[in-house]
């Protein structure tokens, strides 16, 4: 059976998805290469640091056998000069015949330009296959492009009974290997990863990813505390690359190595603010529910990352998914559903505002 126009797209859409957490400013792009036989001839995704794009590089591959194909591209093409010259204008040089893109791209640079360089030179054009997943592959480049922040996507892992901790002197872990190991997926895939000063006592956690092969695509660790006040033996002062370290604090002495911001209101807008002028997409926040709550309060947590443990833990009151006032099925809508051993893992995306205040 033929592979269809959608199929390609998809196949562009996973590609992106292996360049998230490691293109800087720019948006993770897919792109695949078919020729006249429906056949693909190249496949590229967005290279670290930005560059080159998903298109040049799957353009690099072809070569000559670019001439009369058809792209699959997730965004599009790019208009602009930059580090590279205009992808448009690179599959035009091309000669490819068609481009498929799945999202108009936002940036001012571009935002329809892309797309005018390909029609003036009779490239046939069509948008918006699979854009929903698509945008959801770009939802960070996006919100950092429209809001001003990047997107914030916030990971738990609870018991059944609703609590992301376990009793005094048992293990800390809620969940098994595989959801911790798929917990540090997520970690590669995101730019940075927040924390508060209540994780950061209580867990003395290193913020790193420690999957095999995929230490260099640890995000950038960042810590919300209002005191510049570290656990003994504290493991991100430890870290080679400390200095890396954003560290968000009202405090004025600043004894470590980390790369301090002062900050006169630390709140998450502010902060979020701040990650967004340094280029950041996307952020993974890691951190207890009383920070929780103050990013849930403010609408700034566009999607979540529920690992549900089958048991629960012996601690009574109020829970913890209750107290940072998360409304999953009120506010979001399940996209994934994984089976991790003994546990459940769900990927939840917030809803548009107007959906969500109707």
């Amino acid at each position: 059976m033929q592979a269809s126009d959608t199929d390609f797209m998809q196949q562009a859409i996973a590609l992106g998805r292996r360049g998230l957490g490691r293109t800087g400013r720019n948006p993770s792009v897919g792109c695949v290469l078919v020729n006249a036989d429906r056949q693909v001839i190249a496949t590229a995704w967005t290279q670290p640091g930005g560059h080159p794009h998903a298109e040049t590089e799957a353009l690099a591959q072809a070569g000559a056998q670019a001439r009369g194909a058809t792209a699959y591209v997730t965004l599009e093409p790019c208009a602009h000069y930059g580090q590279t010259g205009p992808c448009a204008q690179a599959l035009v040089d091309a000669g490819v015949s068609k481009v498929f893109f799945a999202n108009i791209d936002p940036d001012a640079r571009v935002a329809g330009r892309g797309a005018a360089i390909l029609q003036a030179a009779n490239v046939q054009i069509e948008s918006g296959l699979c854009a929903e997943q698509a945008s959801r592959l770009h939802h960070g480049f996006f919100t950092r492009i429209g809001a001003s922040r990047p997107m914030v996507t916030l990971k738990i892992a609870a018991s059944a009974n609703g609590f992301m901790r376990t009793p005094d002197g048992q293990s800390p872990w809620i969940t098994g290997p595989l959801a911790r190991q798929y917990g540090h997926l997520l970690r590669a895939q995101h730019d940075a990863i927040i924390t508060g000063s209540g994780t950061l006592m209580a867990d003395n956690p290193t913020l790193d990813c420690r999957l095999p092969g995929m230490a260099d695509r640890s995000p950038v660790p960042v810590v919300m505390s209002r005191r510049d006040h570290l656990p003994e033996a504290c493991k991100l002062a430890a870290r080679e690359d400390c200095a890396r370290v954003l560290f968000y604090t009202q405090a004025s002495s600043q004894s470590h190595g980390f790369a301090y911001v002062q900050l006169a209101d630390l709140t998450p807008a502010h902060v979020l603010d701040d990650l967004a002028t340094r280029g950041f997409n996307r952020v993974l926040l890691e951190c207890g529910p009383t920070l929780a709550r103050a990013f849930l309060a403010n609408k700034l947590v566009d999607a979540v990352a529920y690992f549900k443990a089958p048991h629960e833990v012996a601690i009574s009151g109020e829970s913890d998914i209750s107290s940072m006032g998360l409304d999953l099925a009120g506010a979001f809508d399940q996209h994934e559903q994984l089976i991790l051993g003994d546990d459940i893992y769900q990927s939840w995306h917030r809803r548009p505002l107007q959906e969500v205040t109707a």
